[in-house]
């Protein structure tokens, strides 16, 4: 019995010392935990599947005749007394790109040059095509184009005055001589490069304004004097180079309608 009492008692006391060093190994690592910032959990990250998509856009493109007039020339007689003029202009979209254009008009210009005061009546033709290099976003037609036109002129010049070449001038300038010879049946033919720009401003009415640059290929001259203005060419410069413009309202005549489809490829991204 007394062994028996010795026993349990040094169980007791071991086991007790047990439970002291691992009571005490928990202290020790709950103490290095709480002193560690533990890291926040990553988020998910979930990846969207791009799929390729493809769209139709349908665009309606009018062919017609489009007529209208030049406003620089109907205008310009109220500041300049020289001048009288009147230019219908006109052009026929042929492709989604080029268009037949023409002018035709009429011209009465007094030019008045250091030695000569002429005037130049007739009228003029000139036909060639224009090439739209604007590409239009749906349902616009907005047209910015280079072109070229092949002119021909038939007109008369009339000599009002003119003055004689004094190489000495000791006794002064010899005063203009008036004249009045009138030259009929004179011709002229040229071609121009021209860039403008046409706007749609109102349904089916748009206004342009075009920059033009001649070359002369033919001129009948009268016999004393040279053409310093040619009706639908304008002032010649250097013999045969010229300029011009013109500032325009057209109006739009439909015949029909042509749709285009556009095929448009875009990237769609899947949630």
């Amino acid at each position: 019995m007394k062994h028996t009492l010795k026993y349990f008692f040094s169980f007791c006391l071991m086991l007790s010392i047990f439970l002291a060093q691992a009571q005490e190994t928990n202290a020790t690592q709950k103490t290095k935990m709480d002193g560690v910032i533990p890291e926040a959990p990553k988020p998910i990250v979930k990846k969207n599947a791009t799929e390729i998509k493809n769209d139709t856009l349908v665009k309606t493109d009018r062919y017609g005749f489009r007529v209208g007039v030049d406003l620089y020339k109907l205008t310009r007689a109220f500041y300049d007394k020289n001048y009288k003029g009147l230019e219908l202009v006109g052009d026929y979209r042929l492709t989604k790109k080029y268009f037949l254009a023409a002018e035709v008009g009429n011209e009465n210009k007094t030019t008045d040059d250091d030695r000569l005061n002429t005037t130049a009546k007739g009228t003029y033709l000139k036909v060639g095509f224009d090439y739209n290099g604007y590409e239009n976003w749906l349902n616009m037609e907005n047209i910015i184009s280079i072109g070229m036109r092949y002119g021909v002129s038939s007109f008369s010049q009339q000599l009002n005055t003119y003055k004689i070449y004094n190489a000495n001038p000791y006794f002064g300038e010899v005063p203009a001589i008036t004249s009045g010879a009138k030259y009929n049946g004179l011709t002229a033919s040229w071609i121009e490069v021209v860039a403008g720009v046409k706007a749609k401003v109102f349904n089916n009415v748009f206004v342009g304004f075009s920059l033009r640059l001649n070359t002369l290929v033919s001129n009948k001259k009268p016999d004393n004097f040279d053409n310093l203005y040619i009706p639908g060419f304008n002032r010649t410069y250097n013999g045969t180079f010229g300029v011009g413009l013109n500032y325009t309202v057209t109006y739009l005549i439909p015949f029909y309608k042509k749709k285009t489809a556009t095929v448009v490829t875009k990237k769609v991204e899947k949630k």
